[in-house]
């Protein structure tokens, strides 16, 4: 396509929503700063269907992701 890429259905990956419940303190840079998160506790965003580590406390299923893996954030208007 002109000035844009073409996917074959294959290829596409398909993408859910999930509320953040809890955010560390931030990634740290080699000269040891902190990069702050970029969603916070009570966001909506949107994570790929695969990856995160799946983890499970008392019975419940969570999905632990990086903060890069985060597709976006769901803004309410």
């Amino acid at each position: 396509s002109a000035g844009g890429i073409l996917l074959p259905e294959s290829a596409k990956q398909e993408v859910n929503q999930g509320k953040v419940l809890a955010v560390g303190p931030g990634r740290k840079t080699l000269k040891g700063d902190v990069l702050p998160m970029g969603t916070k506790v009570g966001d909506t965003v949107i994570i790929p269907r695969y990856g995160g580590t799946e983890l499970k406390i008392e019975n419940e299923d969570y999905v632990i992701y990086r903060d890069e893996d985060i597709v976006g954030i769901v803004k309410e208007e």
